[in-house]
């Protein structure tokens, strides 16, 4: 095991140099291209003669951006990656708690680096920087000093208090992570994958660092596409697509337009989604227009570098059956733990904890956050051990299986019964003609109401099918059908969103 993520792009550089490591809308580059232009910003970083400090990134998800990712790792810090299009007040929070060095911008958002940019920070233009000269020995000195446990990016998520929280993670855990996901789903040289989610996304950690490690071509699909699902699929065919790995609204969109009917693809081997819960409805019609292919559910947090556990699909689900998220990865444990602390059995419900290598470090600059959720092991007495307790309410089934319910967040006292609103969810997707749908309560007037998306489907239809499929107590109280669900900038749906509209 090596000590950074650098090593291996360098070991992949000299297997592969002049295969075609990265694509966008506007240029391939092959590995070597891509190494050399990397050591280039790197160099050029150099002049801010800091180590081990964060670097903001403000670019468009292309390759530009990649380059600039492993052009800070080359100068010896740690980035993170802002989206272009977030409100500068989002922006400014996020800067406010990470303090960077510089902020990397191109010519193109260099307006908007200024709107958020303090005196504190430098502004380069990628542009600018892909012209340095590289400084072999500068970067060699540097690359001396680096530990494994060195941070290698910060991810911010949203926070419970309406603060962002940066997520550190750092070269060892990225290195486990994709080193698990490589031999898992045999990521290979001739693996071929199509990029759905934003790099400031925890799951785009998948595809671009498997890539990495063994030599793969990895393709921007261009945004637009996913409005267009016929012009997506045929994007998918010209580029010989045959690994995807999206949140599961991508793939209803495509499923529930019917686009899987209109284009055939010839290439593609593996469907793996994680984010939120698919629809097993959705699922099954992917299922069955590639009989052959692999499908997996994965499933964890941004604080797990991206996935704790698994499940490749290896039978028949019913559209009104939840899909398992499976069992743990390997180097990385996970434990059911019950409100008293102590482990669940079989069949009982509880909060799941993580331990292992995928662990990320802690919130940046945020002790207080930290320590409510990166805690002592309550199964371990004996020696410090700190798990993540994710929020994540799950059990395991008959088969060993553990099966997602719900958010402790999403999980509600109405009428005096726990309810979780991801089983409403489960039921109200398997109806014939919901494209979508999302629950939420409440506090105020003790409601369960219901946002869906469907075709010639009344609401009044739609509350007599859900009364078949749950307990009374369980049925939404309120209803309200929308032309489309509101999607956040990860292509989850916006549940913030959804309880403002009530």
């Amino acid at each position: 095991m090596k000590k950074s993520i650098l090593q291996y792009l360098e070991q992949t550089t000299k297997q592969y140099s002049n295969k075609i490591a990265f694509g966008d809308s506007n240029r391939n580059v092959t590995y070597a291209e891509f190494l050399t232009n990397s050591k280039k910003i790197g160099t050029g970083l150099t002049n801010l003669e800091k180590i081990n400090q964060p670097i903001a990134i403000l670019l468009d998800k292309s390759i530009a951006c990649l380059e600039t990712m492993m052009g800070v790792l080359y100068s010896g810090n740690f980035y993170t990656i802002l989206d272009v299009k977030s409100p500068n007040e989002r922006l400014t929070s996020i800067l406010d708690t990470l303090q960077p060095s510089a902020i990397i911008t191109d010519s193109k958002n260099k307006e908007k680096a200024k709107e958020i940019v303090t005196e504190k920070q430098t502004i380069y233009i990628y542009e600018e920087l892909i012209k340095t000269m590289i400084k072999q020995e500068k970067l060699e000195e540097i690359r001396s000093k680096m530990i494994d446990t060195d941070p290698m990016y910060i991810l911010f998520t949203s926070g419970s208090t309406g603060v962002p929280k940066g997520t550190v993670i750092n070269h060892k855990a990225v290195i486990a992570y994709a080193h698990w996901a490589k031999e898992t789903f045999d990521i290979n040289s001739d693996t071929i994958w199509g990029s759905q989610t934003p790099f400031y996304f925890s799951m785009s950690i998948t595809d671009i660092f498997t890539t990495i490690l063994s030599g793969a071509t990895f393709y921007i699909i261009p945004k637009m596409y996913f409005s267009f699902p016929v012009k997506l699929l045929q994007y998918l065919e010209e580029k010989k697509i045959n690994t995807i790995y999206w949140v599961p609204s991508a793939l209803c969109i495509v499923a529930n337009l019917k686009a899987l009917d209109e284009v055939q693809l010839t290439n593609l081997e593996k469907i793996l989604f994680a984010g939120e819960v698919m629809p097993t409805k959705q699922l099954n019609i992917w299922i069955e227009h590639f009989p052959n292919a692999l499908f997996a559910n994965l499933f964890g947090p941004t604080e797990t570098t991206d996935i704790c556990t698994y499940y490749i699909v290896d039978r028949r689900f019913d559209n009104t059956e939840g899909i398992p998220i499976g069992k743990h990865c390997d180097n990385c444990n996970v434990m059911i733990i019950k409100e008293d602390s102590t482990e669940a059995k079989k069949g009982e419900e509880g909060e799941l904890c993580v331990r292992g290598s995928f662990l990320a470090q802690g919130y940046y600059n945020n002790p207080v956050q930290t320590q409510k959720v990166f805690v002592q092991n309550p199964l371990n007495k004996n020696y410090p051990e700190i798990i993540y307790k994710t929020g994540d309410i799950v059990k395991e089934n008959e088969r060993g299986e553990l099966i997602y319910l719900s958010r402790k967040d999403f999980q509600i006292k109405h009428m005096g019964y726990r309810i979780e609103l991801g089983e409403i969810e489960t039921a109200i997707n398997a109806i014939d003609n919901v494209i979508a749908c999302a629950s939420v309560y409440d506090e105020k007037t003790d409601k369960i109401v219901l946002f869906y998306q469907g075709d010639k489907l009344e609401e009044k239809d739609l509350l007599e099918q859900a009364s078949k499929r749950l307990p009374k107590y369980m049925c939404p109280n309120e209803i309200h059908c929308l032309d489309r669900m509101p999607y956040n900038a990860n292509g989850k749906i916006d549940r913030k969103k959804l309880k403002m509209m009530i």
